[in-house]
């Protein structure tokens, strides 16, 4: 216990010493030390930051492409879809000429049924 008492001794001692701080010069210390036992996490809290930012935009980009995928067509694109239908329409209506003109069906020649030779007669 007498060590502890002057420890404690030692310590007002050394305080006594030392000026009075005026108010400005404790905040001034204070705000100092909390910058720099803030300074090593100030990185990792950017890096997170950073992180999120990164995520939210990418959230936003599937966002905006899911409206584009609901949103209904346009006049516009309806007028283009159906001209590429006709397009399509005329197209296989010329292939089904080409196919039928060239291609000519004929109908293999009947065969008559194999004729057998009449029954052995057993006498």
């Amino acid at each position: 216990m007498a060590k502890e008492d002057a420890g404690k001794k030692q310590a007002k001692d050394s305080a006594a010493d030392e000026k009075p701080q005026s108010r400005g010069d404790a905040v001034r210390a204070a705000a100092a030390q909390a910058i720099e036992a803030t300074a090593g996490q100030a990185g990792f809290t950017r890096e997170r930051a950073q992180q999120l930012a990164d995520e939210l935009v990418h959230a936003v980009g599937r966002f905006r492409e899911t409206l584009e995928d609901l949103r209904p067509a346009g006049s516009d694109e309806v007028v283009a879809l159906r001209e590429r239908v006709a397009a399509l329409e005329a197209r296989v209506k010329a292939l089904e000429k080409a196919r039928t003109t060239t291609r000519r069906r004929t109908t293999p020649a009947k065969r008559s049924p194999p004729q057998r030779p009449p029954p052995a007669s057993s006498t």
